[in-house]
């Protein structure tokens, strides 16, 4: 049986995540034409082609397409062989490469992971931090804490916060001098703070009301990609805010925001997540422990919302008519 280098596998796989030799060759600190050998000698013990180059692309063959996640699963079983022979009281080493929200990693990630990196000096964190969605399979990173709900069955993911939900908030001095929303419906004729994520504004604002799901259209005069400068502007008294519950808190909890509407709005749990359930390295399980320590006393604080007082006949969707369950 002829031999296959495991560096050779490795830089097939970013290869193909990356869709070009220079980008992989970046990543691992080499020259394009050392990953280019090193395909092209996987190719050989393979005995098959697993890219289409032209001067303009690189794409895998169909024999490529097919041989890319038994690959995987190989890297991956390599890895989880080394950590369980470690153990998971042995000394955490290597890198953890993570991703996470901006706002949520600047106010609220970043001592946690001082706090983590201490007790174990030699491993190395690479940190994104981005409001854009890591791509686990293809993006250099081995972790993502995500907001939202995935259903995709391709991501195994662990949860941090399953009570974590959106609210809506505004600045006392905003409220004194717009007044104070009743209803959703109302949140039409307010300054509303859009986030841009991805070239799209997110200017539809769903809510979750006895078990109904409602979308109110809002606008106003400012819209950001970045998801903390949309909560300083709440807090500068700029309009009003919807965002996570974890970004909010400590603005709400020292007065500096307001939450609204008796806090209705929507569930928007927080996880750890990654493309394979044998990327759970000792790191990945301690890191996941710690954080889901210091993430659920934050609950605390956080108004009822759903099947609270405002009812249906308070918030009006947005055709004008009652709300329809979906």
């Amino acid at each position: 049986m002829k031999m296959i280098r495991f560096d050779d596998l490795q830089l097939f796989v970013r290869t193909a995540a990356l869709g070009s030799f220079s980008q992989a060759a970046r990543e691992a600190d080499l020259l394009p034409g050392q990953v280019a050998a090193a395909v092209a000698r996987l190719e050989r013990e393979l005995d098959l082609r697993l890219f289409v180059r032209t001067t303009r692309s690189l794409r895998l063959t169909g024999e490529g397409a097919l041989y890319l996640p038994y690959a995987q699963d190989v890297l991956a079983t390599l890895r989880e062989g080394q950590a369980r022979v470690q153990g998971e009281d042995a000394d955490l080493h290597g890198t953890l490469q993570l991703s996470a929200p901006s706002d949520f990693g600047r106010n609220l990630l970043l001592p946690w992971l001082a706090t983590f990196r201490a007790a174990h000096p030699r491993l190395r964190l690479h940190l994104r931090l981005s409001d854009e969605v890591a791509d686990v399979f293809r993006d250099p990173v081995d972790v993502a804490i995500r907001l939202g709900h995935f259903d995709d069955a391709s991501y195994v993911a662990l949860p941090l916060l399953e009570g974590n939900r959106r609210v809506l908030a505004a600045s006392p001095a905003y409220l004194q001098r717009r007044g104070v929303p009743a209803r959703l419906e109302d949140l039409r004729e307010h300054d509303c703070l859009a986030y841009q994520l991805g070239g799209r504004t997110h200017d539809r604002w769903a809510f979750e009301v006895e078990g109904r799901r409602v979308v109110v259209p809002v606008r106003g005069p400012l819209v950001c990609d970045d998801a903390d400068v949309v909560r300083r502007w709440a807090v500068a008294g700029e309009g009003i805010t919807y965002k996570s519950w974890l970004d909010l808190r400590q603005d709400v909890l020292e007065g500096r925001l307001q939450v609204l509407l008796d806090g209705v709005g929507s569930h928007i749990p927080l996880q750890l997540v990654c493309p394979h359930r044998k990327q759970f390295s000792p790191a990945v399980r301690q890191l996941h422990a710690q954080l889901r320590g210091h993430l659920q006393p934050l609950l605390s604080g956080l108004p009822g919302g759903e099947g609270g007082p405002l009812s249906p006949a308070a918030a009006v969707a947005d055709n004008g008519a009652p709300p329809q369950q979906q």
